[in-house]
């Protein structure tokens, strides 16, 4: 029932669960909080793989005594019995062998990183501004219903309610790796509150999910950075459209520029423009790796293509549709109120799958 490079995985992981578990009753590995810390995560990963296995071998087991019974009985009944059970027991170990692909599939060495959203108004005017304000609101609502935090980094505001561009940053656990499909182009349909005629308007925002990068992750050379400052323009407070404390870094090699003028402290934008711009170079390399890795196959979610026009929020049919998975949902109030679970849900089942195509 279950394939031969299916039965070998289970078996390292079992065998590497028992090397883990000796290594833990080691005392310099109880001496050493970062080495018990790291052993003690592998372990909680490897514990639902090894869990499978052993329920896999025991229906396994079953499974033989119920073939053995079909064959073997003389009454009819208990081979009728003996069938019916051997088809039950089938159809459990292929659950369990897909759940067991599952939990082999490595897992995504950001997901738990925070995660910096960016977004900005496309196509549309000022009523792309208003939908990029109400996507800022939806992942606002989505986090605090996961308990996350969320730091704004940076706005530039258009007219009353809506939002040019803006950056800020998801920390909980999971936070990147729920967020990253969002990455793509949104796209909505309604009637502007300025429209006379009654007619319907497509406007578009682009959200970008990258990573939140630590210096070890991304190496910047002070000679590749040109930092400027300049006045604020924003709200903030009396003094912070009187002082230079925005600024701006321009990362030479790669053209990359980013700015933040939120906090009255130059000192502070700094250290959020910074913190921006090693995120979007990591998101390149990123990129760049799951290009390379994806150049023989068409990707069905993940690819982070931002030109890709990934959603549809039809304000007149209250209907959201990904166009990724196909999943169209007719409760876009709730949606747009952070109720985002069963769209996150349907985009994670299918990257799975996708990258259990992959591993075969």
């Amino acid at each position: 029932m279950l394939d031969e490079r299916l039965e070998d995985r289970l078996s390292e992981a079992e065998e590497r669960f028992r090397a883990v578990d000796v290594r833990l009753a080691e005392p310099e590995v109880a001496r050493n909080p970062e080495r018990l810390r790291e052993l003690g995560q592998e372990r909680s990963a490897l514990e639902p793989v090894v869990q499978t296995a052993r329920e896999l071998r025991t229906l396994r087991d079953e499974l033989k005594g119920a073939r053995e019974l079909a064959r073997e009985a003389d009454d009819e009944e208990m081979r009728e019995m003996a069938r019916a059970e051997i088809q039950e027991l089938e159809d459990r170990i292929e659950t369990l062998a897909r759940r067991a692909r599952r939990l082999l599939v490595p897992k995504d060495p950001f997901h738990d990183r925070p995660a910096v959203v960016e977004i900005r108004a496309g196509t549309g005017g000022d009523e792309a501004g208003l939908f990029a304000a109400d996507l800022l609101r939806m992942y606002r609502r989505f986090a605090e219903r996961q308990g996350w935090e969320v730091e704004l980094l940076d706005i530039s505001e258009g007219i009353p309610g809506a939002v040019r561009e803006v950056v800020f940053v998801v920390r909980g656990p999971g936070a990147y790796g729920t967020l990253r499909y969002e990455s793509g182009v949104h796209r909505v349909q309604r009637v502007p509150e300025t429209e006379s005629g009654g007619r319907i308007h497509t406007s578009a925002a682009t959200v970008a999910v990258l990573p939140e990068a630590e210096e070890v992750d991304v190496q910047l050379d002070p000679g590749d950075l040109r930092i400027d400052v300049f006045r604020s323009s924003g709200p903030g407070g009396q003094s912070v459209n009187t002082t230079d404390s925005a600024v701006r870094i321009t990362h030479t090699p790669s053209g990359l520029v980013v700015s933040c003028q939120d906090e009255k402290s130059q000192h502070k934008n700094k250290a959020k423009a910074m913190k921006v711009l090693r995120s979007r170079l990591l998101d390149r390399k990123v990129a760049e790796q799951e290009a390379e890795r994806a150049r023989d196959r068409k990707a069905q979610v993940g690819t982070g293509d931002r030109s890709a026009k990934i959603r549809t929020y039809n304000f007149p049919q209250n209907r959201v549709t990904d166009h990724r998975i196909g999943l169209t949902l007719h409760r876009l109030d709730e949606t747009l109120e952070g109720e985002l679970d069963a769209l996150l849900d349907g985009l994670r089942l299918a990257a799975e799958e996708e990258r259990l195509q992959e591993d075969g």
